[in-house]
């Protein structure tokens, strides 16, 4: 399941880190993304809220000024993603189940699963569907949980990935079972394994991004004019998020020798280690925590909305 935030938020549309002269070109850094980021390394686990005024400082130091800061508190909140209350007169921002079951998903795919898939057992994971019209909205939805789930799409309704993939997990919530074909099956000829993956995705342009990653972030100073460890941790872990979702897994038998994400993760881990304990030290400066009231499923909330 994958969460995007549509709108830039920033003056000039990203974080505003000036990096390295030589370096590459900083990505395009949503203050939505950045804001997840955060919540599931600070939020994610306690049932206590954070006051607004420590997100807003959080996100000020990676370039998100106060204004585009509380547009994304509040796009966030609409999207089930937070929840918001006071305590006294101020307001502090809790996790929602929608968000922490996101965050879970997320971390279990960007940490707890290699770069490269060393372990295929030689078979595809294959989905095909044909939605009416009337269901744009289903589909767009599950063409976006397919890209975050890793699979490619070899042609107009038919997507594939080497991982073995919950199905049911994958369409819960929408309603498009009676127009979805699912299989997990093996290629054989006239099949060209490495002409399908070509197709299905842009390999190319994943190993230019990777590449343009360890530009950035394998140096003696990544990010140098970064503020403090924790906005260098909240930009790395970030862009590795955006990469990373991009990233299929493929079979190691099925990439180029020269194939950069293994040395992108190593750096990856070693800078996230190295900014942990520092940011840590930052965050518990500037947040303030208070308990956390029991959520308002979504359905009431969006019910008191309407009155």
């Amino acid at each position: 399941m994958t969460v995007t935030d549509k709108s830039g938020g920033f003056g000039n549309g990203r974080a505003a880190v000036p990096a390295a002269p030589d370096a590459p070109e900083t990505p395009w850094l949503r203050p939505q993304s950045l804001l997840l980021t955060f919540c599931g390394g600070y939020l994610l686990g306690r049932d206590e809220a954070v006051f607004s005024g420590g997100l807003i400082a959080v996100l000020d130091r990676v370039g998100v000024k106060e204004h585009a800061a509380r547009s994304t508190l509040a796009r966030m909140t609409r999207r089930d993603l937070l929840t918001r209350h006071r305590h006294g007169k101020r307001v502090f921002y809790g996790l929602t189940e929608h968000a922490r079951e996101v965050l879970g998903e997320g971390e279990d795919r960007i940490w707890r699963q290699p770069a490269v898939n060393r372990d295929w057992d030689g078979r595809w994971t294959l989905l095909g569907f044909s939605l009416p019209e009337r269901q744009r909205g289903d589909r767009h939805l599950l063409r976006s949980r397919l890209s975050w789930a890793g699979f490619g799409m070899l042609q107009n309704g038919l997507w594939l990935t080497p991982a073995a993939v919950d199905v049911d997990r994958l369409l819960e919530g929408l309603d498009v079972v009676d127009h979805v074909k699912a299989f997990r099956a093996t290629m054989v000829a006239p099949t060209d394994v490495d002409q399908m993956i070509a197709d299905a995705w842009d390999l190319d342009a994943l190993a230019a991004r990777y590449r343009a990653f360890l530009d950035r972030w394998d140096r003696p100073e990544p990010v140098p004019a970064a503020r403090d460890d924790l906005a260098r941790q909240l930009l790395l872990l970030t862009e590795w998020l955006m990469l990373v979702r991009e990233d299929p897994r493929l079979p190691v038998e099925h990439l180029p020798a020269d194939w950069p994400a293994v040395r992108a993760e190593h750096v990856a881990l070693r800078l996230r280690r190295a900014y942990e304990g520092p940011s840590r030290r930052i965050a518990g400066e500037i947040l303030e925590w208070a308990p956390s009231p029991e959520p308002t499923p979504l359905s009431v909330r969006r019910s008191a909305d309407q009155r």
